[in-house]
């Protein structure tokens, strides 16, 4: 973790002006094409939800900006950021997991049974690990959704928060939607571009 001087960064004006807002966060939804990524899954039985979180959290772990969170008043910068990712069970309640970010994905899917696992015998929110280096993200496969809002805590929040939705079939594609929440004292417009770009990119690879 590296702590950045505000000083003398580019986004000293940017972040001034935003941090204080008491929403800062802004928002946008953006479709996906996950069919590779989805017959990758099925061709290799494995879980369509560890593949296309695992591309995710390449494209994340690619953008520098997605790594700026503010602790303490400061910002700081991590080097690696994993997932948060909730998990629902039999009963319809969810539970938040962490998993630990890998660029294997095999090792990834591993690290996110796991924590499936811990959620399904247990009835607690969260998990024993809750730090700020992660993305909180959600599934919602039953909605074909063009819009989304994420809930706000009303303390100071600098985590993006993802969701993604149901994959619905186009012109012989599959697609998805991916809404995008970001803390605009770090990350811009032109971020969450890259991100997108980066994640489609990540979601073509899987061969």
């Amino acid at each position: 973790m590296k702590v950045i001087a505000i000083d003398t960064w580019n986004r000293k004006e940017h972040y001034e002006f935003f941090n204080t807002f008491s929403d800062p966060y802004f928002a946008v939804t953006s479709k996906v094409d996950v069919t590779v990524a989805k017959q990758y899954a099925k061709k290799n039985e494995l879980s369509f939800f560890g593949v296309y979180l695992h591309a995710c959290m390449q494209a994340i772990n690619s953008v520098e900006n997605f790594k700026y969170r503010i602790e303490d008043d400061k910002v700081v910068r991590y080097d690696v950021i994993h997932a948060s990712a909730t998990m629902i069970r039999p009963n319809q309640t969810f539970g938040f997991t962490f998993v630990n970010y890998n660029e294997d994905l095999n090792s990834f899917i591993k690290n996110v049974q796991l924590e499936k696992e811990r959620i399904l015998n247990s009835n607690t929110l969260f998990p024993p690990t809750n730090t700020l280096d992660c993305i909180y993200c959600s599934a919602m496969p039953w909605v074909d959704f063009t819009g989304h809002k994420e809930p706000v805590s009303g303390q100071k929040e600098s985590v993006p928060k993802l969701a993604f939705g149901k994959v619905t079939e186009v012109n012989d594609k599959l697609e998805m939607s991916v809404a995008v929440s970001v803390n605009h004292a770090l990350v811009d417009g032109y971020h969450v571009g890259q991100f997108l770009e980066n994640f489609q990119e990540f979601l073509n690879s899987y061969k």
